[in-house]
């Protein structure tokens, strides 16, 4: 991040909150054939994650029924993906994603290299523990066994959540922008391991100041050498994390434009990213998404959804019409 940059999400603790009030109202919303979407968009998209969950409990007690299984069985396609997601706490839904990515017909690395890319040491020990706890199964080995190659060993070092925090060294770095110059010139899978190590274990401080050397060093930014000297999913790992360092607002508004534009809306992708970053630094994202793409995350967002689920992502997006 910029230095004394301030990031902000678009999803608040809602005042005067009522778990109680909000449960009946989604139970008379969903009760029927039909449902009210107004309602589960106005409430769901409102409250903050742990408001959310306080109302689960309150829908559990007051109808002895679990408040996401009735959202799935009334709801269905996209609007269903984001209502549902909305409900887990985060650590759930960072790891229920993995689960789904690791256990489905393939593999969806995009999906990998988002969150371990952008998580904290602290973020990643949390969601190895409530993925084992969940699906009693071991994040690491799960990961091993569905991808290969360096790709598979940047995601196994990052899931061990040991990058150093806080420590700089400008003469080391110095010598680790020598070593990743040579990792570009080389492609050796020796020069590959010594790259990835040092971006997945350094600290994001240091890295700063390696990043800084490696330009003086060859003339060339970081980005620009992995993406001439590497090619796969391995390379675009590489790049996210180097983004994730510099500016995660700015990657993820990076990936949200690829996804509305280079894949013709990605809808898992789209909902991932809004759902994951609506109380971290949602609104950040917004303002880069527009500084860097001319247009508004909300102009972009209408252009491609429509229905209830437009409204959905509108409102986690907190848009308004200046934004078109």
């Amino acid at each position: 991040m910029f230095c004394g940059d301030y990031v902000q999400g678009t999803i608040f603790p809602a005042p005067n909150f009522n778990p109680i009030m909000d449960a009946q109202m989604l139970g008379g919303a969903l009760q029927g054939f039909g449902c009210d979407k107004d309602m589960l968009i106005n409430i769901l998209t409102q409250r903050c994650n742990a408001q959310r969950l306080m109302i689960a409990e309150a829908y559990q007690s007051m109808y002895g029924r679990d408040l996401i299984g009735d959202l799935k069985e009334k709801l269905s396609d996209h609007f269903k993906d984001i209502m549902v997601g909305l409900m887990y706490p985060p650590p759930s839904y960072f790891i229920f994603l993995p689960f789904s990515v690791l256990q489905g017909a393939g593999t969806e690395e995009n999906c990998l290299i988002d969150i371990l890319a952008s998580r904290t040491n602290g973020e990643i020990f949390q969601m190895r523990e409530t993925y084992c706890l969940q699906y009693s199964s071991n994040l690491q080995e799960d990961i091993y066994s569905e991808t290969s190659g360096h790709f598979r060993d940047t995601l196994m070092n990052l899931v061990q959540g040991t990058r150093e925090e806080g420590y700089t060294d400008p003469a080391l770095a110095a010598q680790d922008a020598m070593v990743l110059w040579e990792a570009c010139q080389q492609k050796t899978g020796e020069h590959k391991t010594m790259l990835q190590m040092i971006l997945c274990n350094k600290s994001y401080q240091q890295l700063w100041l390696v990043f800084q050397e490696f330009q003086n060093i060859s003339g060339q930014d970081i980005v620009d050498a992995i993406n001439e000297c590497y090619d796969g999913y391995f390379q675009e790992l590489l790049v996210a994390i180097v983004l994730c360092i510099r500016d995660k607002p700015a990657y993820f508004a990076y990936r949200l434009y690829s996804a509305i534009h280079d894949f013709g809306f990605h809808n898992k992708t789209v909902i991932r990213i809004l759902i994951a970053r609506s109380e971290i630094d949602l609104m950040t994202i917004r303002k880069r998404y527009k500084e860097r793409y001319g247009k508004s995350l909300f102009h972009d967002i209408k252009n491609f959804a429509s229905g209830h689920y437009e409204k959905a992502l509108l409102a986690i997006c907190a848009g308004d019409a200046e934004d078109y």
